[in-house]
C-alpha cells in the first residue's frame, strides 16, 4: 500500500494498482476483439438528458447502489440491488449509479443487466476506469454511462476515453475533486464539450476519504455556466441539498445516505423534499 508523507494510507493509489491487474487478467480471458464483437445490445439510455430534465423533486438526483466502501465499511447488510433499484425508481431518481468494483466495494458488473431489466432508468457504471478496454466492457455489460476520474487519469487518456464513450452513445461523468485537476483537464477537455459529458464534483477526497461540501462551491465557479454539473458525496440533509442548489449544480449523486436508511423512500423525501 502506498503511503503519503504524513503517514495516511493512499487508498486511491492502491485501488488503481489493483484495478490495472484486474484489467490485465480480463484482457487475457477475453481479448479486446472478442469484446468488441459483443457490442450488439440496445442503444444506451441517455443519462445526460435525464439529468437535464425537469426534476420531480427540488433537484434531479442520481441514486447510488453500493454495499460497502473502504471508508465506511459495510453500509447495507441486507443488500439487494434489484430491490434498491426499484425503490429509487419509485421515488424519483433520474438515474442510477452502480458500484461494480468487487475488491473494495463488493460490487458486480452483472448487477447492471439485472437492474436494467426491472427499471427504465439510465445506469452509470461506477468504477475505477483506467483502460479503454473497460469502456467497451461497460457497454457490453449494459452500462449507459461511465465514470472517468480526473485524479487517476492523465488529461490525454481521459480525452480518449471520452471520445470512445461518446462514439458508443454513452454519457460520461467526468469527476474531479481538486482545483489542480480541473485546471489540468481544461487544457484538453473543455467544460462544456460536445462529447456527451457532465462534470462531477466529488466532495470526497478519494486519497484520504474526507468530505467537504465547499469543494462543489469552489469548483462550480471555475467552469462555464452551461456546464452540466453534478455534486457527489457527503450529502446528508435537506440543508446540504439547498446549499448545493445555490452553487448552481444540476443534479446530486447520493449513495451512502440512502443506503443506510431502513426506509429508502422516506429518506429520499427527508433529504430532497416531496415528490411532484
Amino acid at each position: 500500500m502506498n503511503r503519503r508523507s504524513d503517514g495516511v494510507d493512499n487508498i486511491l493509489d492502491q485501488i488503481v494498482e489493483t484495478k490495472k491487474g484486474e484489467v490485465a487478467r480480463a484482457k487475457a480471458a477475453r481479448p479486446l476483439g472478442a469484446l468488441k464483437s459483443m457490442l450488439n445490445g440496445p442503444p444506451p439510455r441517455d443519462l445526460l438528458r435525464a439529468v437535464q430534465s425537469k426534476p420531480s423533486r427540488c433537484i434531479n438526483f442520481i441514486a447510488e447502489i453500493k454495499k460497502k466502501s473502504p471508508s465506511a465499511g459495510l453500509i447495507r447488510p441486507d443488500f439487494d440491488p434489484v430491490t434498491i433499484a426499484r425503490a429509487y425508481h419509485a421515488h424519483g431518481a433520474c438515474g442510477l449509479s452502480v458500484l461494480t468494483d468487487e475488491t473494495y466495494f463488493d460490487g458486480r458488473l452483472a448487477y447492471i443487466e439485472k437492474i436494467k431489466s426491472v427499471v427504465d432508468l439510465p445506469v452509470l457504471r461506477k468504477d475505477f476506469i483506467v483502460d479503454l478496454y473497460q469502456i467497451y466492457e461497460s457497454r457490453v455489460a449494459g452500462a449507459d454511462a461511465v465514470l472517468l476520474i480526473g485524479e487517476i487519469l492523465r488529461p490525454a487518456e481521459l480525452s480518449e476515453m471520452l471520445d470512445l464513450a461518446c462514439s458508443l452513445g454513452m454519457t460520461s461523468l467526468v469527476e474531479v475533486h481538486e482545483v489542480q485537476t480541473l485546471d489540468r483537464l481544461r487544457g484538453t477537455v473543455d467544460f462544456p464539450n460536445d462529447r456527451h459529458s457532465m462534470l462531477g464534483i466529488n466532495n470526497r477526497n478519494l486519497r484520504i476519504q474526507k468530505t467537504d461540501l465547499s469543494t462543489t462551491e469552489k469548483l462550480a465557479g471555475m467552469v462555464h455556466k452551461n456546464t452540466v454539473l453534478v455534486s457527489e458525496s457527503g450529502i446528508k440533509t435537506h440543508e446540504d441539498v439547498e446549499r448545493l442548489i445555490q452553487s448552481g449544480v444540476h443534479a446530486l449523486l447520493i449513495g451512502e445516505t440512502f443506503m443506510r436508511a431502513s426506509d429508502i423512500g422516506a429518506k429520499i423525501t427527508e433529504v430532497l423534499g416531496p415528490n411532484g
